[in-house]
């Protein structure tokens, strides 16, 4: 079976987590929200995935920026101030004992509707708020040898049918272009905006490196990745030439090496894009990013 960039060895530790749902700690077996919930019923909300590193949740800044971002773009109240919900996140680490090799889901719904409608006039609650603290770490071939994608024929929407933009919870879009890849033998999808111009992957930001610079696509239509603007960062930090612009598919399969980036596994290489052979290793460039990332990561979490 194809491999992702989440993939990880499981934890039993994880069996007996304390998960946090509306300021409550729950076991993992009793953490369960109503089937009115507006997430569960119509995938109305906003999610972050935090990474842990020595005690601290890295980035915690951008990916609160983006959540409430999110949160005002869809008109939904939080209900809690951001110095609230921090205290929440680490409150919910706290009780877990944990502070390293740890990944953290953050959900926030609408809240509960007094009837299955799509109308936000019908929420008879709170927004809900669900923290999910895991011992999770990406597996150490994925780091080293990367993973193959494959184009699917799913496109990222332009803003006015969903901005893709918004961190949400509806995510069909990207789970189908995943399915379409995984089928295909593939480890994740490679997907193109509307104009045919390479766009994202379906859970990470993809890379080109092409006679030492790097290419990533304008960022129109995808997420506005932490991880992908760390690495930006980083470039322009150390003099690596770096553009976000549009590119196609011949731009791919003529690149000297190609990554992708996202909180879980931080840079991630990618050696195969539909058939094609990039790098049978982890190449030059990757590698070097790979090290500036984890220098910035253990300097933002000191």
């Amino acid at each position: 079976m194809a491999k992702g960039t989440h993939d990880y060895a499981p934890d039993p530790r994880n069996d007996d987590i304390l998960i946090d749902v509306n300021g409550e700690l729950k076991p993992r077996a009793d953490a369960v929200v109503s089937v009115f919930d507006s997430g569960f019923m119509l995938g109305d909300g906003v999610w972050e995935g935090l990474r842990v590193h020595k005690g601290k949740i890295a980035f915690l800044d951008r990916h609160l920026d983006r959540l409430f971002e999110g949160a005002k773009a869809i008109d939904m109240d939080i209900g809690l101030t951001r110095e609230k919900l921090t205290e929440r996140l680490y409150g919910c680490l706290e009780a877990n004992g944990m502070s390293e090799g740890c990944h953290i889901r953050l959900m926030v719904t609408r809240g509960i509707r007094a009837t299955p409608y799509q109308d936000p006039r019908v929420i008879i609650s709170p927004a809900t708020i669900v923290v999910v603290p895991e011992y999770k770490e990406p597996l150490p071939e994925t780091i080293e040898t990367g993973i193959r994608l494959f184009t699917v024929h799913v496109r990222r929407g332009d803003p006015a049918v969903q901005d893709q933009k918004l961190n949400s919870h509806s995510k069909l879009n990207c789970i189908t272009a995943c399915i379409q890849a995984t089928k295909a033998g593939f480890d994740e999808a490679l997907m193109l905006d509307p104009h045919g111009f390479v766009a994202t992957c379906n859970s990470t930001h993809f890379f080109i490196v092409r006679k030492g610079e790097v290419w990533t696509s304008s960022g129109k239509y995808c997420l506005g990745g932490i991880t992908r603007g760390v690495v930006i960062e980083l470039c322009r930090e150390a003099g690596i030439p770096v553009h976000e612009k549009d590119f196609s598919l011949t731009d791919v399969y003529g690149a000297d090496e190609a990554f992708v980036t996202g909180t879980f596994a931080g840079v991630v290489p990618v050696r195969e894009v539909d058939g094609r052979t990039l790098t049978d290793a982890r190449g030059p460039m990757v590698e070097r990013l790979q090290g500036l990332y984890r220098k910035r990561l253990n300097a933002e979490t000191s």
